[in-house]
């Protein structure tokens, strides 16, 4: 079905915009193994668990979120992509932008790339510390 992880990853955030829960659940590998931690939660393990999770929270609307800075370690089998996620909330009187921390894992099988893993934590408020600690150091 994803010819690439990036393909998958690039699903899995559409799916999230739009609140399309079949659509997010066909980037997840249909697998009793899978992994998501959202963030400040619990660790959910199992298909049918992701899926009620996912199905909670997208039952407010989708959810505006921008993956950055990605760092990718890839293999034949499998990708790991590190990123940050700006998520954007838009209240009745404001909108307020969170970030977060996330790792996705992909493996292929013979259906393609599949997420295995989801895991999202709280980021620093400020903008300027990504800078800081996401730019590796230079070796002499």
């Amino acid at each position: 079905m994803f010819a690439t992880a990036e393909e998958a990853e690039l699903a899995f955030y559409d799916a999230l915009e739009r609140a399309d829960l079949t659509r997010l659940m066909q980037v997840w590998a249909d697998d009793e193994e899978i992994v998501c931690v959202h963030p400040g939660g619990l660790r959910v393990v199992g298909l049918h668990a992701v899926k009620e999770s996912w199905q909670e929270i997208l039952a407010n609307g989708g959810l505006a979120i921008r993956p950055s800075s990605p760092t990718v370690l890839h293999s034949m089998m499998g990708a790991v992509h590190s990123l940050v996620e700006q998520i954007t909330v838009h209240g009745t009187e404001s909108t307020e932008v969170a970030h977060c921390y996330a790792t996705n894992i992909y493996h292929k099988g013979p259906t393609g790339w599949r997420l295995v893993m989801h895991h999202a934590s709280a980021a620093p408020a400020q903008v300027d510390a990504f800078e800081l600690q996401d730019s590796p150091g230079l070796l002499h």
